[in-house]
């Protein structure tokens, strides 16, 4: 028979075992005032295009509205700490980066096959309700992390610790059980600023404080449309997330690469894809290469736009005919950044080979005149 204290610890032990680096207790009601911050930024508009979060912005607010015999919270982390800088990247345009987090496995499977092993742990021990969230469900992982101990938010809104730096992945167990709720994590990010500065968009407007429309993660990612053109040139070679703000924090000297989970380990042919290669993706081809990817989920034609702006950015004549192939795509969205990033890379008049593509009989000709006009006056677009 278990007491609460060495239920706590038993759980723990197990979630090391089971490939987790931190394990934390909270109450269920122990973050209101995130909840509170959570409304008011949706109610700006600072959420842009998810609107799955608006939907569900009361659930997300409160873990009781979401599962009402919900008492405790268990918060843990998973390592993805990565064996180098990420940033080094940004000197070779003719690759894409892609954000550490994605080049191995889906960290949703990995991280929620081993919540499940570790609630049939619980379970067992002492018969009880429970859930298991990654990050798919409307739960607010960080806050809830920090009030269990596990970290705290930085400035730049993810979580960090002394110990694994903000390399990690969160998953949260909603339980029925009663459990002491740990001491809350001590932030101890001083006067440092460097993730704020470290944004390439200035998407943090203070400390703690994000507008996701102007994030180079959620415009990658989440956003479905066009890429605003003043954040083109900012996104560098950068197709599908981005890690400036965690790769600035100085706590990550402390995040082992050896701790991190082995499924997260970057697949060789992920870590600096050619963007030759990717332009050339058609449905099946991309969902052979990302199959067991987080990547999938975007699908072809927003991965094709976002490599289309890193092929603008690249400076390399050598992507063109990737590119022109692109002019004609049905998605308008791919249509539009491939006229983009052919004015970038040939910014005189179009060539014989272009021309035909731009005829004012065709409706691709008078669709891509006109476009090619606004882009030309947008702001940066040059």
């Amino acid at each position: 028979m278990f007491d609460s204290a060495s239920l706590k610890e038993a759980i723990r032990a197990e979630a090391e075992r089971l490939g987790f680096v931190a394990c934390g207790f909270a109450r269920a009601d122990a973050v209101p005032e995130a909840g509170a911050a959570l409304k008011e930024w949706v109610a700006a508009g600072r959420h842009g295009t998810m609107g799955w979060m608006e939907e569900r912005v009361g659930e997300r607010a409160h873990p009781q509205a979401l599962w009402p015999e919900a008492k405790s919270v268990i918060a843990l982390a998973m390592s993805y700490a990565p064996a180098q800088d990420p940033r080094a990247l940004a000197a070779e345009p003719e690759v894409g980066r892609i954000s550490v987090y994605a080049q191995g496995a889906d960290y949703h499977k990995t991280v929620k096959k081993a919540l499940k092993a570790l609630a049939r742990f619980i379970v067992a021990a002492v018969p009880s309700e429970l859930k298991v969230f990654v990050d798919t469900a409307p739960v607010m992982e960080k806050p809830l992390s920090a009030a269990a101990g596990i970290g705290w938010q930085g400035k730049h809104t993810n979580l960090l610790s002394r110990d694994h730096g903000n390399w990690v992945f969160l998953g949260v167990i909603f339980t029925s059980l009663e459990l002491a709720p740990d001491p809350p994590a001590e932030p101890h990010c001083g006067s440092c600023t460097r993730c704020l500065a470290a944004c390439p968009t200035a998407a943090f407007d203070g400390p703690g404080r994000i507008d996701a429309r102007r994030c180079i993660s959620y415009l990658t990612i989440e956003h479905s449309g066009p890429i605003p053109h003043e954040f083109r040139a900012a996104m560098g070679n950068r197709i599908y997330g981005c890690d400036d703000c965690l790769a600035a924090c100085p706590w990550n000297r402390f995040a082992a690469q050896a701790q991190a989970n082995r499924a997260f380990l970057p697949r060789a042919e992920l870590a600096a894809p050619k963007l030759q290669d990717l332009l050339a993706l058609d449905d099946p081809g991309f969902r052979k290469l990302f199959a067991g990817s987080p990547i999938k989920r975007i699908g072809v034609k927003r991965f094709l736009r976002n490599c289309l702006v890193a092929a603008g950015n690249s400076g390399d004549a050598g992507l063109l005919p990737r590119v022109r192939a692109l002019l004609g795509d049905e998605d308008p969205v791919v249509a539009e950044a491939a006229e983009w990033a052919a004015e970038r890379l040939q910014p005189a008049a179009p060539t014989a080979a272009m021309q035909p593509l731009r005829s004012a009989g065709s409706p691709l000709g008078r669709r891509a005149s006109t476009k090619v006009t606004r882009i030309t006056a947008a702001p940066g677009a040059a």
